[in-house]
Order: structure tokens, then sequence, then C-alpha cells
């Protein structure tokens, strides 16, 4: 317990240096607008916003990037309670009693319940996070190649199963992304594969430009379509955003109990916000004494999944540092950010650079102060700009990718791939292809293909090795899993659709 507290008293040292606490600052009010503006999200706003971050300190780098990151957990909910819109997938379970409050003349009770309980959610999921990180870096470090596969295959099969009624489209998506880690020269043998003659292939694609134009660009297709898109947004009507006790009395518990079990699920590869909040909605519905008032602007339908988003959120932060394995698609765009900034998150960042490490997690306490004090008295002013034109936001969504891209490599040649990644990315939204798994497989796929590699010849090419390795087994076990358990839930709610069209169908 003393190593713990002397290495979070070291992260508090490097996380209050005047320059992180200003980056932490911009990072939360950043992340906020981004999480705030429909469909653009965290995982876009770190995207876009990645140019920020060059010449940064690595440390600083990170801290702005996880503070927009629990920003946009914060800002989500501003779109959900007022306009019925969420800001991205992890706000949708607050959109069905957050808008009913609003309409109910409570919005200003709302946002306050949804800062209060994301606050509240994310300092508990900090300590958890002080805790059972250094101990995850340990496990880590047990890790061979054979464990490290089987790791990344658990990880990589996640993404595609947990997205339900998705199963073939994720595995699309994750073999787009396999195929595309593939261009360059083979490590392992130094044979050119895949590009097409072109010199500027031969290192491969770079990930980066692969998540900006896939998140950043496509967005910019998508807004295109809805340049005169605007929301009247009325900041007298909002009210003070504040609670009552009774109030109060209602969510504590709710916030308490969601929270742990949310931190949990956070940690595992492929469990995003939007199952985790789910999860916690339908939990405090159940345990209700009227359960039928949830979807009727029950203030206990925002606290709930409010505190489970923001537990969730700080929790894939353990995986990120301590395996360098993301856990979901806006941490895979930040692991491809610090690989760009030359730090290699996993079980030896806590050994080599502490200071990065736990200036992170330090940061995280930091980041969830500023944005209770930020989000409470300026909800009403920011809320307002929602009311901000696409016309306005494309431009300067443009100007950030295509600055970003360039800077990466200076490449002129980059641009063409951002744009086929950009219509790439705006395709697989219009054919609803998640492009998380494309994603996390393009960053990960490399690695996958070594480890497999390295624990063959530790084997002399036999698939044996993996039977001797207990930790590679549980991953395979729980990757058959999860499929297991996704086919059967697709199995489900395909049965439930037939159901409900032979209703329709007999009315």
């Amino acid at each position: 317990m003393e190593g713990i507290l002397s290495n979070l008293l070291l992260g508090f040292q490097n996380a209050m240096t005047l320059d992180n606490l200003l980056w932490v600052t911009i990072g939360s009010f950043l992340g906020t607008l981004v999480g705030m503006l429909p469909g653009v999200g965290p995982a876009t706003g770190i995207a876009i916003l990645i140019p920020v971050s060059y010449g940064m300190d690595p440390t600083t780098a990170l801290i702005t990037m996880c503070a927009i990151y629990y920003g946009a957990m914060f800002g989500g909910s501003i779109a959900s309670i007022m306009i019925n819109t969420p800001g991205d997938a992890s706000s949708i379970v607050t959109c069905w009693d957050g808008f009913r409050m609003a309409q109910q003349g409570r919005a200003g009770a709302a946002l306050a319940t949804s800062a209060i309980a994301s606050f509240i959610g994310g300092m508990i999921a900090c300590v958890m996070v002080v805790l059972l990180a250094q101990a995850a870096a340990s496990l880590a470090l047990k890790f061979g190649p054979a464990e490290m596969f089987a790791l990344i295959l658990f990880a990589m099969t996640a993404a595609v199963t947990l997205a339900e009624g998705k199963l073939l489209r994720g595995a699309v998506s994750l073999l787009i992304g396999l195929i595309i880690a593939t261009i360059g020269i083979d490590s392992q043998t130094g044979v050119f594969r895949y590009t097409m003659g072109l010199e500027v292939l031969q290192d491969g694609v770079d990930f980066l430009v692969c998540i900006i134009g896939a998140y950043a660009i496509s967005e910019v297709f998508n807004g295109y379509f809805d340049l005169n898109t605007v929301y009247e947004i009325d900041a007298k009507k909002i009210g003070r955003v504040m609670i009552t006790k009774e109030d109060w009395k209602k969510i504590w518990l709710p916030i308490v109990r969601s929270t742990p079990v949310a931190f949990f699920l956070g940690c595992l590869p492929g469990v995003g916000g939007s199952m985790t909040s789910l999860i916690a909605y339908t939990t405090e519905r159940q345990l209700a004494k009227n359960p039928e008032n949830f979807g009727r602007g029950d203030i206990v339908g925002v606290a709930a999944p409010e505190a489970a988003n923001n537990a969730s959120s700080t929790a894939s932060i353990i995986p990120l540092l301590a395996i360098g394995i993301p856990s979901s698609g806006t941490t895979a765009v930040m692991l491809g950010a610090l690989m760009m900034l030359g730090v290699q998150p996993g079980p030896m960042l806590f050994e080599m650079r502490p200071e990065i490490a736990w200036g992170v997690i330090a940061s995280m306490f930091i980041g969830n102060i500023v944005l209770v004090f930020m989000n409470m008295p300026m909800v009403p002013y920011i809320a307002k700009l929602l009311a901000l034109p696409q016309k306005l936001l494309i431009p300067i969504i443009i100007s950030l990718a295509f600055m970003g891209t360039y800077m990466m490599n200076y490449s002129a040649f980059d641009f063409f791939l951002l744009i086929m990644f950009g219509i790439l990315g705006f395709c697989m939204q219009k054919l609803d292809i998640p492009i998380p798994p494309m994603v996390l497989a393009l960053i990960l796929g490399d690695n996958m293909e070594t480890y497999f590699r390295q624990a063959m010849v530790a084997k002399s090419g036999s698939l044996t090795v993996f039977l001797d390795k207990p930790i590679a087994l549980l991953f395979f076990a729980l990757a058959a899993l999860s499929l297991v358990y996704s086919l059967y839930q697709n199995k489900k709610l395909a049965q439930k659709m037939k159901t409900i069209e032979d209703a329709q169908a007999a009315e």
C-alpha cells in the first residue's frame, strides 16, 4: 500500500505542473464540447484533436486525451437531455428519462444529476484504478508470446461480438483491419506484401491516417447531408442546475451501486459505455419499487447510467496502460496517438516510465473535479453551442484532419489515404458496420501476427504451445464463450423481432 501511495504522490507531482493543469482543463472543456455535439463522440473528438498533441510531452499528451475522453462522457448527456439526441452511443440510455425530465421543466435537475453522478462514478473509479493498475501491470509481466496472442485474439473477438445483432458486420470490420495491417514489409521475413509497387506503402499504412479518416472525415461526409441542421436551445428554460434533498436521497444509492459493476465491465476489451449504462439502467429498473416510472422522467434513470458511463470510461484506462490493449474504440485511438509519440503502453510502462502512468492516473482525479465545477455553472451556456450549424463545424474538422495528417509524415500521399479511409468509414456507417473492430485490428494486427510466430518458433511450429499455457487457454475459452453468447443473443433478438412483426401483422 505504501508503494501505491508513493507512486500516486509522484503522479500528482507530475500532473499538477502548470502545463498539465492547463491542458487537463482545456481537454476537459474540449471533451465536453465534443461529447455534446451529436454523432461526434470521444473517439472522433480525439482523432480530430490529435494534431494538438504534436510536440507535447507524452505525459501531457496522454493527460489531454484522457481529459477529452471523460469530458466527452460528461458532455454526451447534455445533448441527450436537451434535444433527445445522444452525443455518442454511451449516452443513449440517458435520453430515455433525461429528455422526459426536460419536457417536464426539470432540465436543470437532469443536467445536475448527470454531472453529479458522473463525478461520483468517476472518482470512485479513479480510486479503483489506483488500487488495481499496478497489480494488472505485474500480472501482465508474466505474459509470454502465447498469452499475448490469446489476449489480443480475445480482445478482437470481444470487440466483434459485443455489438448485438452485428456479429457478421463486426467480423467484416475486423477482417478489413487485418487486411490493411498486412500491407508493407513483413517484419519477420522482410518480404514486401500488398504494396502494389508503391514505395510509400513499404512501411505500411499509418494507423493514425486510418483513424482520422474513418472517424473525422467520415463525419464530414455525414455532416454534408445535414448542412442546415440547427437545434434551438433556450438557456432560460433550463432553470437552476441543482437537485433537491429528495432527489439526492433517490440517486445516491443507485450511483454507488452502479459504479463498481460498470468499472469491472469497463476493464474488459470490447465492453463500451453503452453496454455498461444499459446494464445499470436495467438493474435499477428491476430493483425499483415503481419500475413503470422509468422512461417517464425518473431521476434514477439519469443517475445510474451516467455514473456507470464514467466509471466504465475510467476503467478502460487500466488495460490501455497496464497491458497495452485498448478496450474500446476511443482507447484504440489513444493507443495509436501514444505510439506516434514514441510511448508503448504495457506492463513495462509502470516500471520504466512511472511518471507517465501515475501522472495520468492522478490527472483523472483533477479532471473530474474540473469537470463538475465547469459543468454545473456553465452548462446553460455550453448547451447553446448545440445551435452551431454544420456548415461551420465541417471546415474546422477538415482543417484539423488535413493539418494533422500532413504533420505526421509530411507526405502528400497520406491525403489520398485520408480521403479513402473517410469514404470507407462513411460507407461502413451507412451499412451499419462498426468501425472500432477495424481500428483495433489495424493497430494490433501486426503484434498479433508477431506473437503467434514467436510462440510457434518456441515449439518448433507446433500448435501445442498454446495447450501448455493456462492463461492462453483461459483467453481462448473466453473468446469462444463470447462467440457462443453473441450467437445466442442474435438468435434471441431475431425471435423477439419476429414476435413483434407477427403481432403487428395480426393487428
